[in-house]
């Protein structure tokens, strides 16, 4: 082999480096699998080949369901097909791992004797609820038809368990309530504090909820006095609502109070036991 002066001639080291770079990014990816830590829809393909070309350690994140605060991620040698046996002589008892915080945090209901306090808590704590009516609109008749409202059932030191509303002909729900003043009102706990607090979901049935049903109508001029404070007091900003509206109050005559506070249905609560019962957190 000649060499021209001025070169030197290549090492075999150098060769082979390049040789299996060559060989390293024109061979095919099968058998190969990336994994980042940002998730990504896997279809049927891709899972097979995870079974097939990966390891547990490798991919911890698939072994994770972070969806729901009632699951937990375990490390992957907890899926290993000997983690059921038990442990070697002389090795130490693994302690459970604690539970998720707010699982089964929310305290149970401890008589029905309970459940009036706790309807009027809701009733006077909530400042909005969900006013469900039977729709008169032309597109619609018959239908159910809801609306979320402020409400209040008086002042803060002042609970009388009957919720007042500050309302305009314009709206829709007005409008069915002219043809049909029967109504249904929910009030849910998630509104405060206490289930955000305990991690319970809004939907949860621990998290408690109120469904009132009853006629509505007018606040007559006696109780108008009582109506402003109740309202005004709640929701200062509604004395600054434009005028042209012509707002008027309007209140909901209760037949039927429903309390949803546990698994396994929903309570029917006396208007009796309603009324004489004080407000009490659920």
């Amino acid at each position: 082999m000649s060499v021209r002066r001025g070169q030197r001639p290549a090492r075999p080291a150098t060769r082979l480096s390049w040789l299996l770079c060559c060989s390293a990014l024109l061979s095919p990816a099968a058998g190969y699998v990336i994994v980042s830590s940002v998730s990504w829809a896997v279809t049927n393909e891709v899972d097979e080949e995870l079974d097939s070309a990966s390891t547990e350690e490798a991919l911890p994140a698939l072994l994770e369901d972070s969806g729901s605060i009632w699951q937990r991620s375990f490390p992957a040698s907890a899926h290993k097909e000997d983690a059921h046996l038990p442990p070697p002589p002389g090795a130490a008892r693994a302690r459970p791992p604690p539970a998720p915080p707010g699982m089964f945090s929310y305290r149970r209901e401890s008589g029905p004797r309970l459940r009036p306090g706790t309807a009027r808590f809701l009733a006077h704590a909530s400042a909005w609820g969900c006013l469900a009516t039977v729709s008169a609109h032309e597109k619609i008749p018959g239908l159910p038809f809801g609306n979320c409202l402020p409400i209040s059932d008086g002042p803060l030191n002042n609970s009388t368990g009957v919720p007042f509303f500050y309302v305009t002909p314009r709206d829709p729900a007005v409008a069915d309530l002219m043809k049909n003043p029967m109504a249904s009102l929910l009030l849910p706990e998630s509104e405060g504090e206490f289930c955000r607090k305990n991690i319970v979901d809004p939907e949860d049935p621990r998290c408690a909820r109120l469904t009132l049903t009853g006629q509505m109508i007018a606040v007559s001029p006696e109780e108008v006095e009582f109506a402003k404070q109740a309202m005004f007091s709640r929701h200062p900003v509604m004395r600054k609502w434009p005028r042209q509206y012509e707002w008027f109050f309007m209140k909901m005559r209760i037949e039927h109070i429903w309390l949803q506070k546990w698994y396994g249905g929903v309570s029917d609560i006396s208007k009796e036991d309603y009324f004489k019962a004080v407000p009490r957190k659920a």
